[in-house]
């Protein structure tokens, strides 16, 4: 049985109504199949869900213990209890990968871009990246990423599509923007 979308808690940083703005409109309409690293509480997963076709599969990957339903929105969402950045997921064949707030305490950018390049699909996987759009390093963002960076970090792993896809304000200040990346 899924999550009816009136019994997800509602946050005070962010809605899924809100985050639903900050991804891209996926129009495939085949099914697809993606990971949420990072996931947290899931509002960028349930947002994720809403955006993908009928029969979407989306894997939520946090180091804490999260609680999913297995369906929101015709989507199946499978949780997985793993440190993204260096364990190994078990899981093949993704679509794309949403990181949500997450890339800032990922040091080894790179390397992480590798490792999930192997669990694509095919060669032209879609990245979703939601970040805040400042370079300096504090507590709660120890390896910040600007745009302009990521821009530069992802050129050179041969990805041309790397396009900022929307923009709002921190409740904690700055800005936050969203990229959708694609090698063609």
């Amino acid at each position: 049985m899924g999550i009816g979308k009136a019994s997800i808690p509602n946050f005070y940083f962010m809605e899924i109504s809100e985050a639903k703005l900050l991804l891209p409109e996926l129009t495939s309409i085949q099914p697809e199949i993606w990971a949420d690293l990072g996931c947290g509480s899931g509002i960028f997963t349930y947002a994720l869900a809403e955006k993908l076709s009928r029969e979407s599969k989306i894997f939520a990957v946090d180091r804490i213990r999260q609680k999913f339903s297995g369906r929101y929105d015709q989507a199946k969402i499978d949780f997985i209890q793993a440190d993204f950045e260096n364990d190994d997921l078990n899981i093949s064949s993704l679509d794309g990968v949403l990181l949500a707030n997450a890339l800032h305490f990922v040091k080894d950018k790179a390397r992480l871009i590798q490792k999930f390049e192997m669990y694509f699909e095919q060669e032209n996987g879609k990245w979703i990246i939601v970040e805040y759009d400042h370079s300096v390093p504090n507590q709660w963002e120890p390896y910040p990423i600007p745009f302009v960076q990521l821009k530069l970090l992802f050129s050179q792993f041969g990805y041309s599509k790397i396009e900022k896809i929307g923009e709002r304000k921190s409740v904690f200040g700055g800005t936050m923007y969203s990229a959708f990346i694609t090698k063609t």
